[in-house]
Order: structure tokens, then sequence, then C-alpha cells
């Protein structure tokens, strides 16, 4: 099975690229070659790497159907014109299933909790998840229409060692993290119950490749890649003082002192786009239709991240 991995060298490809090597799959990673995985593994010595950039390369997706995959697992598309153009150039090929890499951006606004990743009826609050959902519903018409053998699947904010994780306030400023090990006052946004739906990168690569697995259940459908549960900010603020041992000492402002508080337009305009759009994310189709199995509950997956901060010297506990 020959199987295209469209941005592999990244959080969720170091965990899937492996695992469908050791399935048995002949993988190609397509990557830019700037960077390397985020894991060592010795399976990466039996992928193929091939060095293509998607905004550089006129014929992107030509070159992408010439490789006549049975499954492309895209990563890195976030233009509904991409999308366009990869269906077209993928038809008249051998390929059995595309992977279309969307996210939990492309609902904004929810209105009714859990939210369904299939509903038609999502209001993106910015031109990412715009673009996404533009694409998720361009792939939904083609598997309707003609058969194009799409899955998409929306992964939560993506975390484990490596990454810089989705803060308390919203944001991936880490500095809050210090203030929490130093026992700190800390002050949350309006009451601090707008929610954040985490996710360790494993179990978004965990989500693909039972896709794979479970193709013609698949097909056509979405998936939310999420953790079971999802953390409030007071939550997960609270959680935070206590992995450092500390007793909780937090506070609350309304939005606009709080922005005053944060002081800095690019880290609220962040905590906005994130907590506007607060949610909590269905995974209920995935775990009947292709045995999802999260292995990381939010807290687990953002202490782990947090015990690599540490690791990397990316917060400092000691001033």
């Amino acid at each position: 099975m020959k199987t295209v991995v469209i941005g592999g060298s990244g959080h969720i490809g170091s965990y899937l690229v492996p695992e469908l090597v050791k399935a048995g799959h002949q993988v190609v990673n397509i990557s830019r070659g700037q960077s390397q995985p985020y894991l060592d593994d010795s399976a990466w010595n039996r992928v193929e790497q091939v060095n293509l950039d998607r905004d550089q390369e006129a014929d992107f997706e030509a070159e992408i159907a010439a490789m006549n995959a049975d499954i492309i697992v895209d990563l890195i598309n976030f233009k509904p014109e991409d999308t366009k153009r990869m269906v077209d150039a993928l038809k008249g090929t051998k390929l059995s299933h595309y992977l279309f890499c969307s996210s939990i951006w492309a609902h904004g606004r929810t209105e009714l909790l859990a939210a369904d990743p299939n509903t038609i009826k999502k209001e993106a609050l910015d031109d990412y998840g715009l673009n996404k959902f533009q694409s998720e519903q361009y792939l939904k018409e083609e598997y309707r229409r003609n058969d194009f053998p799409a899955t998409i699947i929306m992964p939560g904010q993506i975390s484990g060692p490596g990454w810089l994780i989705i803060s308390p306030f919203g944001n991936i400023d880490p500095e809050v993290f210090e203030k929490i090990a130093r026992g700190e006052k800390i002050y949350l946004p309006n009451f601090g119950m707008e929610t954040l739906h985490h996710v360790h990168a494993a179990d978004v690569a965990q989500m693909f490749f039972k896709a794979i697995n479970h193709r013609n259940q698949a097909l056509g459908e979405s998936f939310h890649a999420v953790a079971e549960d999802s953390f409030t900010l007071y939550g997960y603020a609270k959680a935070m003082y206590g992995f450092f041992d500390q007793k909780a000492d937090i506070e609350f402002l309304d939005w606009g002192k709080w922005c005053d508080y944060i002081d800095d337009e690019e880290q609220t305009e962040q905590s906005y786009y994130h907590l506007a759009r607060s949610g909590f994310f269905s995974i209920e189709n995935a775990k009947k239709l292709i045995d999802y199995q999260p292995q990381y509950s939010t807290r687990k997956t953002v202490e782990i991240s947090i015990e690599s901060y540490l690791d990397r010297g990316v917060i400092d506990i000691e001033k």
C-alpha cells in the first residue's frame, strides 16, 4: 500500500509516519526539507523523502498525482483552491483514500454542545477556519456526487512534547505557567468558563491511522480529533497550580480590563479567537465508526507538554 503523507515531518506526522511504516505501508513523506521529525524512530529510515513546497511549486498537485498513491494524507492544506486542484489532479489515479486535515476552528461559534463534526452549520470566525470549512464542504460534495474517497479529520488544540501549547489565557505565551509555578496570582478573562479542547499529537495520529484502517466506515465522514474531555480556563489554571504544588490564586477581569492586564495586542487577539469559539467537540462517531480511543486526557496532555517546557527551558520557574 503506497501512502503519501503531505507534511509528514510535523507534529502529527512524527507519530503517524512510523506507525504506517510498521503496519507495512510504503510511505512517501512530502516536506519542504526544512525540519526533522519531533521523535526519533528507526522507521524513518524506510521512508522515501521528497522535497516539495506547495506554495512554490506550480505543478505541486500534478507531482503528487504522478506518485499514483493508494492513500494520501494531506496535513498542510489551508486553501479551498488547493483542495480543488488536488481533487482534480487525483481523479484518474488509483487513489482509494484521501484524508484531509481540517480543524475545530472550522466550527467558529457553536450552538449546541457537544459539537457535531458533520454539521453543515459552521460559523468560522477567521480566514483560517473559513478556508478549512470551505474545503470540507467541497470534499463532502465531491464524495456525494463523484464518489471521491475523502475523510475529514478536525484536530483540536494539538499539544505534546516540542509544541507551544495553548495556555489558560488562550494563547501560546508560556509566561502564565511561570507565574503559576511561583504561586503568583493570575487573572482570567470573564468568569473563566470558556473552554479549550486539547489533544495529544499521538491521538491525532491515531485517528488518521484508524481512519485508514477502517476506510469503508470513514469515507464521507468528518471526525473530531480531540481528547475525551476539555478544560475550562478556570479548571486548566487550577490544574496547573496543582501540578506545580501551589495553592490556586485566581481572580477574574472583564474582557476589556483583561486585555489591559495582558497589554499585548498579538496575545489578546490569539486569546480572542480561541475563546470566542469556545466549545466541546464530540468524538462519538469516531469511537463508533473507526474505534478511536484517545490515550491521553486533556490534563495528561497538558502536563506532558509542561514537562517538555521544563526540559527544553521554555519556562523558568526559578525567577
